[in-house]
């Protein structure tokens, strides 16, 4: 079986990820499996130039193939805030709850048809031999008032989906992955994968 290393050790990623690439036989290894690597600093100020950086950088030094992506919200009454910065929205050392209490705050006051946004999602593929490929995804949402369901991770507890009407967190991963940024910016990704595969392995 092909292996790959998914740059992160996010665990809800490499799940949601793990599953799409289960069709082309790949084994997907996290960063977890390679400590020697340890942080990479995420200094781009766009979601693509930080999935190369991280795509390039674990490539060179694993000499595999690597995934990587770089995702956030995007909020419209915070003049697309947080961004890139999504991940430490509140603060270096928080976590997702304190991300969610923070934009929760922040939005107090604003009237539903107000609080849209969009998760994004870059992902890049980088080859040892130089081959690059990379795609994007948005998923359209809107801040809610409160916390609701059990799935995902992130900012879903809080965020809705217009369409069906219920928090992200309340979906099915299935479905989920086919509605949100990653799961778009991976269909894409995958469309293009046989042909950059093959130049990735030339």
């Amino acid at each position: 079986m092909d292996t790959i290393v998914l740059a992160t050790n996010n665990k809800g990623k490499i799940r949601e990820l793990s599953v799409m690439l289960e069709p082309f036989g790949v084994q997907v290894k996290s960063l977890a499996e390679f400590p020697e690597i340890g942080d990479i600093p995420e200094t781009g100020e766009t979601f693509l130039e930080n999935a190369f950086i991280k795509a390039r950088t674990v490539a060179g030094i694993t000499g595999l193939v690597t995934v990587a992506d770089d995702s956030g919200i995007e909020i419209d009454a915070l003049d697309g805030r947080p961004g890139v910065y999504s991940a430490r929205y509140a603060g270096e050392e928080c976590d997702d709850h304190a991300n969610n209490e923070k934009m929760l705050a922040e939005m107090r006051g604003v009237p539903d048809d107000e609080r849209t946004g969009r998760y994004r999602c870059v992902m890049a593929a980088s080859a040892p031999n130089g081959q690059e490929i990379s795609t994007d995804g948005a998923y359209e949402i809107r801040v809610g008032h409160g916390y609701r369901g059990k799935g995902g991770f992130g900012y879903d507890v809080i965020v809705i989906d217009p369409e069906l009407g219920c928090h992200v967190a309340e979906l099915d991963p299935e479905v989920k992955n086919k509605r949100s940024h990653r799961g778009k910016a991976m269909a894409r990704l995958l469309e293009l994968w046989p042909g950059f595969w093959e130049k990735a392995n030339a």
